[in-house]
Formats: structure tokens, sequence, C-alpha cells
């Protein structure tokens, strides 16, 4: 008697084709955004961790912008609906969440990451499905020109890293800079290009790196103040991991000349709380213009909307406030699509924001960069050449 149950390389063939056809079908629907209704934006940000400071503040940033863009009538009377997911400063948390928003919630743009390590790990996957990917905070200079769906309103490291080389050698007269860095894709960027530049200049350096769940750098410490630098270069991911390291500073009672990344630069707090250990630390951000009104709004608006607390990391805010509006413009112009939001990002220039006008290079990168400053009295101030 014939069985009619199908033959193992039968079923076999059948479950392939439900598979293949399950895919094609998914990716199809990923690439079918609803006609109507909210306009889904994706946000990668770290919102547990160390670096949740800056996620909950850019959060913030994010939903009073489109609040506001909402409230004036949306995109052609469709409405933001921004879907934050938990980027946590890392790759591999970052890939997931990416993974989440383009094949779950079939978003066309993705404003993130925040840290340089999660766009790089969200790179692949939103060029992948052709959705558009826009960070307003990540800075690792081999984020340029990495996509033509990546692109960025906050510049480059490869000027701060510059700018900071530059002032230490000449300006300052530091032949030998010790420098414990933090093993991110963001800091090593900003080391990189800080130490190509020192030693083009004929300067020396004096290196230690240590994994992201150190807790106690006494003896890194130790070991660099052996080198007998001219001045010491704390190299983090987040101000709290900087803090951790000023406090270790302290109980060795060493006194160094200090460079600092923007990432602790521009956290008031840190600044203001460490002021005497960072009197004169040397440091460079893409800054703030306080004229600028667009920007006087969104200090004043984040006063109002948060219990009167102030903007934290404004060099970052402005940019972040800046992206939702960009998206706006986007979609107004091209639509609701990744692929055109991508190339339409190549095609802007001296789009005016709170952080001034904004030019997209070909390499999805912003035109412009950071300016040297340092710390006074436990405030963050230009630096005078």
């Amino acid at each position: 008697m014939e069985d009619n149950k199908p033959s193992g390389a039968l079923t076999w063939i059948v479950l392939v084709l439900i598979i293949i056809g399950g895919i094609f079908f998914f990716t199809r629907s990923a690439k079918a955004p609803e006609a109507t209704g909210p306009l889904k934006v994706g946000v990668l940000l770290p919102m547990t961790g160390d670096a949740a400071t800056y996620g909950e503040a850019a959060r913030n940033i994010y939903q009073i912008a489109a609040d506001e863009i909402n409230k004036a009538g949306g995109v052609k009377g469709r409405p933001l609906e921004l879907i934050v997911e938990d980027s946590k400063c890392n790759g591999k948390d970052a890939a997931n969440a990416a993974q989440k928003l383009v094949n779950v919630d079939y978003v066309q743009i993705i404003i993130g990451g925040f840290c340089s390590g999660e766009s790089m790990a969200a790179v692949p996957i939103a060029a992948a499905a052709k959705v558009a990917l826009f960070s307003a905070g990540s800075s690792n200079p081999g984020l340029t020109g990495i996509s033509p769906f990546f692109f960025r309103n906050y510049p480059s490291d490869s000027s701060q890293g510059a700018i900071i080389a530059e002032v230490s050698y000449t300006d300052k007269n530091w032949k030998k800079v010790a420098v414990i860095q933090e093993q991110t894709d963001y800091a090593g960027g900003v080391f990189k290009a800080f130490s190509e530049k020192f030693v083009s200049l004929g300067g020396m350096i004096a290196k230690e790196e240590f994994p992201s769940a150190t807790t106690d750098f006494r003896s890194i410490l130790s070991k660099l103040k052996t080198a007998n630098a001219d001045a010491l270069f704390i190299d983090t991911q987040t101000p709290p991991m900087t803090a951790r390291i000023l406090d270790q500073l302290g109980q060795l009672k060493w006194k160094p000349a200090l460079i600092i990344n923007d990432a602790t630069a521009g956290d008031t707090k840190t600044v203001a709380q460490y002021a005497g250990l960072l009197e004169g630390a040397l440091t460079a951000q893409f800054g703030v213009d306080e004229q600028n009104p667009k920007f006087q709004h969104i200090l004043e608006a984040y006063k109002t909307k948060y219990g009167g607390n102030e903007l934290p990391f404004q060099s970052y805010g402005q940019t972040e406030y800046d992206a939702v509006y960009m998206v706006r413009d986007a979609i107004a112009a091209v639509g609701y699509d990744g692929q055109k939001i991508a190339d339409w990002s190549r095609t802007v220039k001296n789009w005016e924001g709170a952080s001034g006008k904004i030019t997209i290079l070909p390499s999805g990168d912003r035109e412009g960069g950071h300016r040297p400053q340092v710390v006074k009295a436990g405030k963050v101030e230009n630096y005078s050449r």
C-alpha cells in the first residue's frame, strides 16, 4: 500500500519553499510601509548603563521636537511616532535593537545610534534593508563614508583629536602625553586622531587601555605616572567612567595636567563636581552658539517640560533636536522611503538648525568640526591662543 505521507525529501522541499516564501513576504512587507497613520521613526539610544545619562537626555530632546512637529500638523497630516529601543552603548544590543526596528516595526528611518559602536553595528542591518540611519551623536572617524545609508549631523572626531593634539604640542609645549583609554569605538576613534596628529608633530605617547567593566584604575594610573609625561589624557566613553578615574587620581595624590574628550567636557555636572582636578584641562567640543534663536528655544523648552532642569550635554542636544526636524523635512521632500531619505541627506546644504548651518558631505559627514576649549572654575570655555 502506498504511503500518502510525503517522502523525507519532499518534506524538506516543502519546508524550504515555505521558508523562502515567508522570507519573501516578510521582506516585501518591510519595504511597503503604511500609506496612512503615524510615520514610525526608530530611535537607538543607550537607556541603561553608564551611557544612559546621554540616552535619557536625548530621548527627552527627541520627544520635544516630535511633539512640536505633531502639534503643527506632523508631516503632511501624519504624526511622527518615535519608537525608542535600548541599544546600551554596545554593538551587540544595538544590532538586536536595529533588527527589531527594521523587521518588526518596519521603520524607514532610524535616528541613532548615539554611541559610535551602536552605529557601526547598525549600519549593515540598515543598509541591507535600505533603511536610512541618521546619527546625532556618533563621531568615530571610521563611520565616514561607511555606507550610503548612513549620515550624521554631529562632526567626526577626526577634528576633535587633531585639534587637541595640535594645541597640546604647539601651544602647551607638551611633548609626551600619557593616555588612559577605554576600549570603545568612540574613545578609540578620538585617540587615533589624536595620536596620528601628535606623533606627526614629534610628540610621544604612553598609553594604557582598559575594558569598560574596569573599576580599579590605580595600577594603570601608577604605571602611567612613571612615564613622566607632560599631561594625562583621560579618554573614556562616559562621564561616570571619567569620574571614577578622577577619584582614584585624587587617592594617588597625582595632579597632572589633564586632557579630556568631549564626552566628559559636555557633562556640566561632572565638570563642576571635579572643578579642582579639572582646572585648566584641555578639551575640544563642537560647541554651541548661545545667540542662535533655535538653540535658545530648546534651552527654554527643555526647562519648561522637564521641571526646570537645565539641558544637559548641550552640544549633543542641539544636533538631536535638529535631527528630528531634518527627518521631518526629508519625509516631506521625498516621502517615507529609506532609500530616498538617504539620497536626500547628501543634498542637504546650509540647513539652518539649533546647531547652526548644516551641510552633509557625500561621505555622510557633517561639514565643520570641533573647537579647542579649556576648563576654568568648573566650566568649559573656549580656549584662547
